[in-house]
């Protein structure tokens, strides 16, 4: 499988990252099956953000409302591994659900996509740059 993203929400994804070298940062995938068509940036309220995040969960509450009442669905997040490269660490194969969820982890300046295809596992995703 794959996912189509723009070639401006990639370079934001990258900034992002390259911006804070010392924490993870996090966010939130808007769009449809196999299309990232928006991103958020959310705060990482994990209590070692230098080591793991975790998404603030009054944003995830507010997307998943929005998109409720007729905005775009969630179809995943972000994260960055400051100092390590954009796989899956043991913590994100622990946190996988098996949803089908897009995981786009960021890292050395990459990005990769991963779909949580069970719980504890991945597949990696063949990323479609467009525009």
């Amino acid at each position: 499988m794959s996912v189509t993203i723009s070639s401006e929400l990639l370079r934001r994804l990258v900034a992002e990252a390259a911006a804070s070298p010392d924490a993870e940062v996090c966010g939130l995938l808007f769009g449809a099956a196999g299309r990232i068509e928006a991103i958020a940036a959310c705060a990482n309220v994990a209590a070692n953000p230098a080591r793991t995040f975790e998404i603030d969960p009054a944003a995830l509450f507010a997307a998943h409302r929005r998109a409720r009442a007729g905005g775009l669905a969630v179809v995943g997040h972000y994260h960055s591994h400051p100092s390590g490269l954009p796989v899956p660490s043991p913590r994100d194969v622990a946190q996988a659900m098996g949803d089908g969820a897009v995981w786009v982890i960021l890292g050395g300046d990459a990005a990769r996509a991963w779909r949580s295809v069970e719980v504890g596992a991945f597949v990696e995703e063949m990323v479609e740059v467009v525009g």
